[in-house]
C-alpha cells in the first residue's frame, strides 16, 4: 500500500501550526501569582567524600567518504484547496497589579 506522503506532510504542518501556538500561549501567556512564600528545608551535612573513577575512554575518528546510494526522488504537485483549519484564540487574564 502507497502512503499518501503529501497528505502526510500536510498534517504534521497544521498540527505544529496548532499546537506550537497554543503551546507558546499556554507557557507565556499565564499571569502567575506567588501566594505563600517557600522555604528550603533544614538538613545536617557531615563530612564525606566522593568516588574517585580511572576512565580509558576510547579515541573516537568521524570523517566521511563518498558512497553511490539509492535515494527516492519525490515530485510534489501543488493544488489549491480550500479546507478548515484549527483557529485559536487566547485570551489573556487580566493584571492584577499592573501598576505597583
Amino acid at each position: 500500500m502507497k502512503k499518501n506522503v503529501n497528505a502526510t506532510n500536510r498534517t504534521n504542518l497544521w498540527l505544529t501550526m496548532l499546537l506550537v501556538p497554543t503551546a507558546l500561549g499556554l507557557a507565556l501567556g499565564c499571569d502567575v501569582d506567588q501566594t505563600r512564600e517557600g522555604k528550603a528545608p533544614e538538613v545536617e551535612v557531615k563530612e564525606g567524600q566522593l568516588p574517585e573513577y580511572d576512565v580509558d575512554t576510547p579515541e573516537i575518528n568521524i570523517r566521511t567518504k563518498k558512497r553511490e546510494v539509492e535515494v527516492p526522488e519525490v515530485n510534489v504537485n501543488m493544488k489549491k484547496r480550500t479546507i478548515e483549519v484549527p483557529e485559536v484564540d487566547v485570551q489573556m487574564p487580566e493584571q492584577d497589579g499592573a501598576d505597583d
